[in-house]
C-alpha cells in the first residue's frame, strides 16, 4: 500500500479522537521495554528504539492486522543474545535481513496458516522457556553481577551471587519489580499511565537526585550513530542459515499468535499472509540499519487495543513518536540504571509463565509436553527445545490413538461383551486381535463400537474375526453407536464426523 493511497483512507475524525491517544500510550509502554529488550539481548541499547521505529511505521503500515503492534519482542531475545554471541551485531542485523526476506517469501507463498498448526501448549511451553531463561539472567544483573551464558551456569552461581549483592541497585530493582506488580491495583485515572514508564523514570529520577553509584546504561551515540549496516560472516555459514531459519520461524509464530488474540480482543479479522510480508519487510528495514529483530508484540497491541485504537494508524503514530523521542533525547536513556532495567525483565519473563496455561495442559493431559519444552528451551535452547516439544506432543497423539478403549468382559459362561471406543487404526491391531482372540470359539458377543475414526485394516481385522469367530458356531452382533461406522472404511478414506444434534 502506497503512503498516498493509505492516507486517503485515514478517518481523521477516527484518528484524532481514539488512534492518536492510544499511540501515545504504546508509545509510554514500548520505549522502557525496548531499551529492557535491547539490554537482554545483548544487544546495542539503541537497536531497541531502532526496532519499536521501524515496527511501528513499516509494520503497522503494511502488515494485515489492524491493530496489532510491532517492535522489539521478549520471545526472541535468547536467540538474538546467543547470535550476537556467535557472530557480533553486524552479522546478526545481517541474520535479521535474511529473516525479513524469508517471511516475505511465506507470505506470497500463502503458507502463513500453516504456522498457526503448531500445537499450542508447545508455543505457550516456548514463551514460558524464553521467560524463566530471562528471568535467571537478569537476578544476577539484579544482584550486581553478570548474567551467565547458560541457564545452568545462572542457577548454580546464583549462591556465590547472593553473598556479593551490591544493595544500591538490589533496593532500585526490588522498587521496579514493586511497582509493576502493585500497579493494576493502581485506582484511575492514575493507572492510565503505564506502569513500566513509571517504574523505569521514577527510579532513575531517583537514583539521579541521590547521586547513586550504581551502573547504568550504556550507549555509543547518538541514534544517528546506532544506525550501522549488516554485514555478511566469513564463515559458520552452516549456523547463519540456522540463524536465519530460527528468527524467521520463531518470529512468523509470534507474529501471527499475537494476532490471533488481537483479532479476538479487538473483534478484527487479520490477513495472515500479509501480515507475514509486513513483518519480513519491517525485519528487512530493521537488520539493513542496525535494528532488533521485529515480531508482533502482544503486550503493546493487547495496550492498543484497551486504549482504543480503532485502527492501523495507531501502531505507525506509536513508531514515529518514538522516532521523535529517541532523535534528541536518546541520551537520557544513559541514566537508567541497569538493575532498574533487570527489574523490568525480570517481570516480564515471570509473565511469559501463565498459571491458565499450565491449568489448561493439566486438564488436558498434555502436562508433560508443556514441562519437557520449558526444560528443553531453558536448558538446551530454544530451537532444540521446540522440536523436543513437538516431537513429544506427536508422540502423545499416537500413544492416545494406539491407547484406544479396548474392554472384554464375560457377561455369563457362553456371552461375552467386547466395548471399543476412540480412534481405530492400525496402530491399534496387536490390542485388538489380543483381545478377539480371548475369546473362546462358540460364544454369543456382542460388540459396542463406538469410535470417530476407524481404517480399512481395522474393518478388515473384525470382520475377518467375525468371520472366523461365526464358522466356530459362535454368534457375533456389532452394536455401532459413535459418529463413524464399519461400512465407513470401504467407501474410502476414514474421516472424521460430528456427532449428530440429539
Amino acid at each position: 500500500m502506497s503512503s498516498s493511497t493509505y492516507m486517503s483512507r485515514v478517518d481523521w475524525r477516527s484518528l484524532a479522537r481514539y488512534d492518536l491517544p492510544a499511540s501515545l500510550v504504546v508509545f509510554l509502554v514500548a520505549l522502557p521495554l525496548s531499551l529492557g529488550i535491547a539490554v537482554a539481548s545483548d544487544a546495542p541499547v539503541l537497536a531497541g528504539l531502532i526496532a519499536a521505529v521501524v515496527g511501528g511505521i513499516v509494520a503497522g503500515a503494511m502488515g494485515g492486522s489492524p491493530l496489532q503492534v510491532s517492535g522489539p519482542a521478549a520471545g526472541l531475545t535468547v536467540i538474538v543474545a546467543g547470535l550476537v554471541g556467535q557472530f557480533g551485531w553486524a552479522v546478526t542485523c545481517a541474520i535479521t535481513v535474511c529473516a525479513g526476506v524469508l517471511q516475505v517469501l511465506f507470505g506470497l507463498s500463502r503458507v502463513a496458516r500453516a504456522a498457526l498448526a503448531i500445537s499450542p501448549v508447545v508455543v505457550h511451553a516456548m514463551l514460558a522457556g524464553i521467560g524463566i531463561t530471562i528471568a535467571l539472567q537478569q537476578i544476577h544483573v539484579l544482584l550486581g553481577g553478570s548474567s551467565h551464558s547458560s541457564a545452568w551456569a545462572n542457577v548454580t552461581e546464583l549462591p556465590g551471587q547472593l553473598l556479593d549483592t551490591h544493595g544500591a541497585g538490589l533496593v532500585l530493582g526490588l522498587i521496579v519489580i514493586g511497582v509493576l506488580v502493585a500497579w493494576r491495583w493502581t485506582p484511575a485515572p492514575l493507572n492510565k499511565v503505564p506502569g513500566p514508564l513509571v517504574a523505569i523514570a521514577s527510579v532513575t529520577a531517583v537514583s539521579v537526585l541521590l547521586s547513586l553509584d550504581v551502573p547504568r546504561i550504556r550507549l555509543d551515540g547518538s541514534l544517528i550513530d546506532a544506525l550501522q549496516l549488516p554485514q555478511l560472516p566469513t564463515g559458520m555459514w552452516g549456523a547463519f542459515v540456522t540463524g536465519v531459519l530460527t528468527v524467521a520461524l520463531i518470529a512468523s509464530v509470534e507474529s501471527l499468535l499475537s494476532a490471533v488474540s488481537v483479532d479476538r480482543m479487538g473483534g478484527t479479522r487479520t490477513n495472515f499472509d500479509k501480515e507475514l510480508i509486513g513483518q519480513g519487510t519491517a525485519n528487512i528495514a530493521s537488520g539493513l540499519i542496525g535494528g532488533l529483530p521485529v515480531t508482533g508484540v502482544i503486550v503493546r497491541s493487547s495496550t492498543n487495543v484497551a486504549a482504543g485504537a480503532r485502527s492501523r494508524a495507531s501502531a505507525v503514530l506509536h513508531g514515529f513518536w518514538v522516532l521523535v523521542f529517541a532523535l534528541p533525547f536518546a541520551g537520557l536513556a544513559s541514566q537508567i540504571p541497569t538493575s532498574a532495567l533487570a527489574g523490568l525483565l525480570i517481570v516480564i519473563g515471570v509473565q511469559l509463565v501463565k498459571w491458565a496455561h499450565i491449568k489448561t495442559a493439566t486438564v488436558t493431559g498434555d502436562l508433560a509436553v508443556y514441562v519437557i519444552t520449558v526444560l528443553g528451551v531453558v536448558f538446551l535452547n530454544l530451537l532444540e527445545g521446540v522440536l523436543i516439544g513437538l516431537a513429544v506432543a506427536a508422540g502423545l497423539v499416537l500413544w492416545r490413538v494406539v491407547r484406544a478403549h479396548i474392554h472384554t468382559e464375560q457377561m455369563s459362561d457362553d456371552r461375552w461383551h467386547i466395548t471399543v471406543k476412540g480412534s481405530c487404526t492400525f496402530l491399534l491391531l496387536p490390542r485388538l486381535t489380543q483381545e478377539l482372540a480371548s475369546v473362546p470359539a462358540g460364544a454369543l458377543v456382542t460388540v459396542d463400537l463406538s469410535v470417530d475414526f476407524l481404517d480399512h485394516a481395522t474393518h478388515e481385522t473384525i470382520e475377518h474375526w467375525r468371520d472366523q469367530h461365526e464358522k466356530s458356531g459362535g454368534v457375533v452382533r456389532i452394536r455401532e453407536s459413535g459418529s463413524v461406522v464399519m461400512d465407513s472404511a470401504l467407501q474410502g478414506p476414514p474421516e472424521r464426523v460430528l456427532d449428530p444434534v440429539r
